[in-house]
């Protein structure tokens, strides 16, 4: 049973009611706590990328994102035009979403007053605003360098460059980036993620693969060499398969950050758009959790050779979901948001993914785990199959429901109303 849409907000809550407690019932027949489910599910941190806002621009005077193997379409108006914009808009989109929330920033949505100041110059300073905002709302944040999108970027190479002046540039901004991350996580308490991706390669089959990854590894090292509490910082490494200007070959792959962050023990970040469009990456899950302290999913939703359209419910995000959940490791994974699209409201394009992202984590949640297993165990693969067929047709519906009404976010598709409201009333407004 699901609840249906109702302007009366007192009917609404009634029916969530009446729905909830038969698929208590159901779930509970099956020896799965609903009430637990929502609770866990409710405190799972979810870091919602502050890209979708404003089509990966930044805050460095460009208005449009440029080069650095990834592209963003479309011109839905309403654009983020600066860091109030963004973070008021940010608030909007998180009352709609259920469960606790983070907010993930790249380095050039620095705010500088007007003063030019280089990517190999941020300083923790130049994010006081994120910090002061991130204090107030509770509202903790993590970090993301940004290797693209820049002169010093044209060549199609970074820290992997051989050009001396070239890696030296990025190592430092790349320095930099983690004392701000570290900055962020003394000052909130909470370590903040510093992911570092890199669009280097080549557009082209390459002569010689070697080097380039000898450079990297060597920087890599350089960069992780300082040392900062691991209260208040957490590193990743992030792989593509291929990218805008590097469809031939990728510097820093799966394989290579698979064998760099086992080596270092850091964490690693899967992204979901970044493999084969057939591959997925719930079964890398629970083979990298031997080897890695843990792993920072980021969900997208890749559609042929764009890695970056809206997460949704989809059986990618479900069956990742699934696994983390079935092998209680959860405590080792930071989930977060990685994609943008200029060419729809960009707050829904948050809620989409948001609460899309939470709905399979419930999901997940709700799943009988020890009977499967106990199947298993027994040989009774046959029970496992049956068991998992039913489970599809469980009242599921209005158990999200309760989740959502339980934490005080919209219920069905409620929350349209309101986010056509705050374009009519604010994004109609920018121009």
């Amino acid at each position: 049973m699901k609840t249906t849409f109702t302007k009366n907000p007192d009917a609404a809550g009634q029916l969530v009611e009446k729905a909830y407690e038969i698929a208590k019932e159901a779930y509970a027949a099956l020896g799965v706590s609903s009430d637990k489910a929502i609770k866990d599910v409710l405190a799972i941190p979810i870091s919602i990328h502050c890209w979708q806002g404003d089509d990966v621009v930044g805050f460095e005077g460009a208005d449009t994102l440029s080069g650095g193997g990834i592209l963003t379409t479309g011109n839905y108006p309403g654009r983020a035009r600066n860091g109030n914009e963004l973070r008021s808009d940010a608030e909007f989109a998180f009352s709609l979403i259920p469960g606790k929330k983070r907010f993930s920033l790249h380095s050039f949505y620095a705010e500088t007053n007007g003063k030019k100041v280089g990517r190999n110059e941020i300083q923790p300073e130049h994010f006081s605003a994120w910090m002061n905002w991130s204090k107030k709302k509770k509202i903790h944040l993590d970090f993301n360098p940004s290797l693209f999108a820049h002169p010093m970027a044209d060549s199609g190479y970074t820290i992997a460059s051989a050009d001396p002046k070239i890696r030296k540039f990025w190592i430092d901004h790349l320095k930099a980036c983690r004392r701000i991350a570290s900055a962020f996580g003394q000052n909130q308490g909470s370590p903040a993620v510093d992911n570092i991706w890199i669009a280097d390669g080549s557009k082209d089959y390459p002569a010689d693969r070697l080097s380039p990854r000898q450079r990297l590894r060597d920087a890599l090292d350089e960069i992780l060499s300082v040392k900062y509490l691991k209260e208040t910082i957490t590193d990743t490494v992030e792989s593509k398969l291929f990218g805008i200007g590097s469809e031939a070959y990728v510097v820093g792959s799966h394989e290579f950050y698979m064998g760099y962050a086992t080596q270092k023990q850091i964490k690693l970040c899967l992204d979901t758009g970044h493999f084969h469009p057939s591959e997925t990456i719930a079964d890398k899950i629970s083979a990298m959790l031997l080897f890695v302290p843990g792993l920072l999913i980021h969900f997208s939703r890749g559609l042929r050779w764009d890695s970056d359209h809206v997460a949704v419910f989809s059986d990618e995000m479900r069956t990742a979901c699934q696994e983390i959940k079935r092998s209680g490791e959860i405590n080792k994974i930071d989930f977060a948001l990685d994609y943008f699209d200029a060419s729809i409201n960009r707050i829904a394009a948050w809620v989409i993914g948001s609460r899309s992202l939470r709905k399979a984590l419930l999901e997940a949640y709700l799943e009988p785990t020890r009977l499967l297993v106990d199947a298993e165990k027994k040989g009774k693969n046959h029970e496992r199959l049956a068991l998992l067929e039913e489970c599809k047709t469980l009242p599921f519906g209005a158990v999200w429901d309760k989740l959502c009404h339980n934490a005080g976010s919209p219920v069905s598709t409620s929350w349209l109303a309101d986010v056509n409201s705050y374009e009519e009333k604010v994004l109609s407004q920018r121009k």
